[in-house]
């Protein structure tokens, strides 16, 4: 009776009337197979009429569970694997190799080594492949609680240094910012090569040219709390004229940072990271790279470009080396008069080593005479002409230390942010605040000027400046 009903029936059987085996069953099967056994229906009859062998009726009664509801392993693909040919021939030995190595850097060595295969909607399963290898066989992964950013909603923009980046032209150091704008949902970035600081000019110039290239504007604009940008007077909105009225132009809502919340701008921190992540794994694959017609580096493009690398790996080596004795020198004679005034000047919370060290060794362990000497020396002076009872300033001299003068500029505007509490952080203020306050960066060499003329007195007399913040001892 059974035998014929399956003949009769719609479902794949062989031959001889049997179940074809493979088939997974359904919720519809179990339920109908139930049924027919409350009703009092045999086994056999029970299974031909849900369309499944006398084998799995009698699995499904020994676990009633329904298939939707069972926990299981997928045992085989459902789709095509993309990466069939390439994982284990290409792919693995540059892991190898580089074994930090990420995954669109890898995504975009397969785009350019097989032109139109892989598209970039691989991108988050090649990732997967490379996590779950690196989580079987490489180190530990570090933990992250990945942010929810909406759609449209939210770019960011900040500067970060690229010095460490070693970049030359013609032998000669290139020292550059990069204007980094990033939006917060897509990750879409697009880089700017700025040659001087995070002003004004370049933080509107990079940002249009971003818009630009984006095509549309998002809702609002997040930045850091950039001088370029905002006043900081207060907390509440203070942005600065020219600022609000580019925002207002392009519809943008401006944004920053909570003071002394750092990590609020972590999107767009972590997108420094992998673009820097990036740019070092690059002169690994050279190799890889193709020319504009498609074909491979000319043979002494490539030798050329492996020459400077290895003169740029030599510089770094030499840096960290010369670091590296500034500290043991530090340890190994700390009584002696040049190292008793670094280590005094780094106990000052924004002084770093190095800084201490250039000022020591360049300025303050030279014997000058008084402050106006401290001051010429480092070039921070005014230069006055005078001709009978006119007198007027040309400007700063410019006739003293480089290389002091331009630490010391760098150090006054770190000294505003780490010292704000200070009596030469509140005589900045007090001078530049208001519509009739002077211009920051003509003030700012005054700041410079000053601040040498403390540190001057505080490595010859232990004086303290007043309001400045030492490091707590260890």
């Amino acid at each position: 009776m059974a035998g014929w009903w399956l003949k009769q029936s719609t479902f794949p059987c062989d031959r001889r009337g049997r179940l074809m085996s493979g088939m997974p069953i359904t919720d519809r099967q179990v339920r109908r197979y139930m049924e027919q056994r409350r009703l009092g229906v045999t086994q056999a009859v029970a299974a031909a009429k849900a369309g499944f062998s006398e084998r799995t009726a009698r699995r499904v009664e020994g676990n009633p569970v329904l298939p939707s509801q069972r926990v299981g392993k997928r045992r085989k693909r459902t789709r095509a694997d993309p990466f069939a040919g390439v994982w284990a021939e290409e792919i693995v030995p540059l892991l190898r190799a580089i074994p930090h190595l990420r995954g669109t850097t890898m995504l975009e060595t397969l785009q350019r080594q097989h032109p139109g295969r892989f598209a970039d909607g691989v991108l988050r399963s090649l990732q997967r492949r490379i996590a779950y290898r690196r989580a079987t066989e490489g180190p530990e992964r570090e933990l992250i609680f990945r942010q929810e950013h909406p759609p449209g909603e939210q770019a960011l923009s900040d500067f970060t240094d690229a010095s460490s980046l070693a970049v030359t032209i013609d032998g000669t150091p290139f020292p550059h910012l990069l204007y980094h704008f990033w939006l917060a949902f897509s990750g879409w970035q697009y880089v700017k090569a700025i040659q001087g600081g995070e002003s004004f000019t370049a933080l509107t110039a990079g940002l249009q040219e971003a818009l630009w290239q984006l095509g549309a504007v998002p809702s609002t604009h997040r930045t850091d709390r950039l001088s370029a940008a905002y006043r900081n007077l207060r907390q509440d909105d203070d942005a600065a004229a020219g600022y609000r009225a580019f925002c207002d132009h392009y519809g943008l809502q401006p944004t920053r940072n909570n003071p002394g919340v750092s990590h609020e701008n972590g999107s767009v921190e972590a997108a420094h990271g992998h673009l820097k992540t990036g740019l070092r794994e690059a002169p690994r694959l050279l190799e890889s790279l193709r020319t504009p017609e498609g074909g491979p580096i000319p043979p002494n493009t490539l030798d050329e470009m492996r020459r400077e690398l290895a003169r740029l790996a030599i510089l770094r080596e030499q840096i960290a080396a010369i670091e590296q004795a500034r500290l043991d020198r530090l340890q190994q004679a700390p009584q002696t008069e040049p190292q008793a005034m670094v280590r005094r000047l780094v106990s000052i919370i924004g002084v770093g080593v190095e800084t201490a060290d250039m000022l020591v060794h360049q300025v303050l362990s030279r014997h000058l005479r008084d402050r106006r000497a401290v001051a010429r020396y480092a070039g921070l002076t005014g230069s006055p002409d005078e001709s009978g009872a006119r007198r007027r300033e040309k400007g700063l001299a410019k006739s003293g230390n480089a290389r002091v003068r331009r630490g010391l500029i760098q150090l006054a505007w770190r000294f505003l942010i780490l010292q704000k509490d200070s009596a030469l952080a509140q005589w900045f203020r007090r001078r530049t605040e208001g519509a009739k306050g002077a211009r920051k960066t003509t003030m700012i060499v005054a700041l410079a000027r000053k601040l040498l003329i403390a540190l001057w007195r505080m490595v010859r007399t232990g004086e303290v400046p007043e309001g400045v913040v030492l490091r707590q001892p260890a």
